[in-house]
């Protein structure tokens, strides 16, 4: 029960960020440059620690960093390999083609392209929260002790999980209603994990594999999607700021978490 309660605490922490980020969609420049940020940093100082530390009775640690890389070059390769066609097909249209009915339809292609990477990255977003509820509801199957650490972590960050969820679909030309379909679908996905826990158990080498491929795709996100969107036509020092301030938020929220 005690699982099941924390994991509704943390779907009603993603729906709060989500709604955040929906109510001031007009600062998204901010709020991605932000986003970038917690992404980031939730791969730096939550996933790859904890990746690293799950795994090290298993494997050294070259090996879960090349998996991180692998992680990384994944996503990169799912993402060019997804959207190549869109996207090309989108300037071919535009070069052979002048008049405006052509052009609309050259631009709704490159939209759906857009739209499908949204789909990507709130996807991705959607089952780290689902492992997030998997991490709860494995940590309390060890202790209470060391499930009220890991609950208190996916606590403060699922927040920012909810933002990140809701802009990548804004960014990539989605509709706030199609946002926040993706919102509950990241905001059920911890409740989900936890509840998946009572049917079986993950062994430590397992999840920590997936935990450094979720890394990976992290990464990429942040440092390849949302930073270069968050400064596109905007100062950037605002969203440098911003993105700084993402890491620090939640470098500080993980470490006090891990008190």
């Amino acid at each position: 029960m005690t699982v099941i309660l924390i994991s509704l605490a943390a779907c009603a922490a993603t729906l709060v960020g989500g709604s955040f980020a929906l109510h001031f969609k007009d600062k998204l420049h901010l709020i991605l440059g932000f986003s970038a940020g917690a992404v980031i940093g939730v791969a730096f100082f939550d996933l790859m620690p904890e990746a690293i530390s799950l795994g090290s009775t298993y494997y050294s640690i070259a090996t879960m960093t090349s998996i991180i890389a692998a992680g990384f070059v994944i996503y990169l390769i799912l993402d060019r390999l997804v959207f190549l066609h869109s996207h090309s097909h989108g300037h071919m249209e535009e070069n052979e083609h002048q008049n405006y009915s052509e052009d609309v339809h050259s631009s709704s292609g490159t939209e759906s392209g857009t739209r499908e990477r949204g789909i990507l990255g709130a996807g991705s977003l959607s089952v780290h929260s689902f492992l997030d509820g998997v991490a709860i509801g494995l940590a309390f199957q060890v202790s209470t002790a060391i499930g009220a650490v890991v609950a208190i972590a996916v606590l403060a960050h699922d927040f920012s999980d909810g933002i990140n969820t809701v802009n990548l679909i804004l960014k990539n030309k989605g509709q706030g209603g199609f946002a926040f379909k993706w919102l509950i679908v990241d905001a059920l996905a911890p409740v989900l994990g936890a509840a998946s826990t009572l049917l079986f158990t993950l062994p430590e080498q397992t999840l920590a594999i997936v935990l450094a491929v979720f890394a990976g795709f992290f990464l990429y996100i942040g440092a390849s999607d949302l930073i270069p969107e968050s400064h596109h036509a905007h100062p950037k020092f605002l969203t440098t700021a911003m993105t700084v301030a993402g890491v620090v938020v939640l470098f500080a929220v993980i470490r006090l978490a891990n008190i």
